[in-house]
């Protein structure tokens, strides 16, 4: 078995250690003799594709960032909603969450989105920073660090999670990030997959019972030091 990842743009959308997500699905897969290859699309690659492609992966990045990616993603608009629709897997976080959306409105201009989730963003006063602890339904407690301007509005989108901690998706609604089909949209770094295992092997099973329709579920792996530094966190804010 083998999964192929694929990292979007990581020479611009690359915020707080967000390279660390790619690690750790890579880790993840390699440690239960599962194949990982990694390929990345930057400003300087040829062709885009998707072909073959499991897992397609967007970070974060500043707003002059995110306009110059999003230029250059509505230009495949049409094969990422073809991907995501036929249940490819897409995670995306903070800026790349806002560029999956409707749009993102910025005090002085709008950002367009891919239009891949019902939801839109808007610039707010203040920025939301600070750690986060949230009870999923996916994942158990899941935690991570957030800095954005922006507020997300998800609609009648399935939440990632509840906070328990932290703002969220717009500091209101008291829930944080999407789930959509096979697609995992946050605001957490820090990076959120070292943090939250049991996450990141939601996201890699997704991409191996698509690929692998016997697939029968992934080996445990020993998490305990990471379920206690989440153990931690959760203590911590609760």
């Amino acid at each position: 078995m083998e999964l192929k990842i694929l990292h979007l743009y990581p020479d611009l959308l690359n915020l707080y250690g967000d390279r660390g997500n790619i690690a750790c699905m890579k880790k993840r897969l390699t440690w239960r003799s599962i194949g990982a290859e990694v390929i990345s699309h930057t400003c300087d690659s040829g062709d885009f594709s998707l072909d073959g492609v499991d897992i397609v992966f967007i970070g974060g990045g500043s707003d002059r960032e995110q306009k110059i990616v999003c230029h250059r993603l509505l230009e495949h608009k049409e094969m990422l909603h073809g991907f995501v629709n036929d249940n490819g897997v897409l995670v995306a976080v903070c800026g790349g969450y806002q560029l999956l959306g409707k749009y993102y409105k910025l005090a002085d201009e709008t950002i367009e989105g891919l239009d891949i989730l019902d939801i839109y963003t808007e610039q707010g006063k203040k920025r939301l920073i600070g750690n986060v602890v949230l009870d999923s339904d996916v994942a158990g407690k899941i935690v991570g660090f957030e800095n954005h301007g922006g507020r997300t509005y998800i609609g009648n989108h399935t939440p990632l999670g509840k906070v328990v901690h932290g703002y969220g998706n717009d500091d209101k609604s008291g829930v944080e990030g999407v789930v959509y089909k096979n697609v995992v949209a946050t605001y957490l770094h820090g990076p959120l997959l070292p943090k939250n295992p049991r996450l990141c092997d939601y996201i890699l099973t997704n991409a191996l019972k698509r690929k692998y329709p016997d697939f029968g579920g992934l080996a445990p792996l020993d998490d305990k030091l990471e379920a206690t530094a989440s153990e931690y966190i959760v203590n911590r804010f609760n």
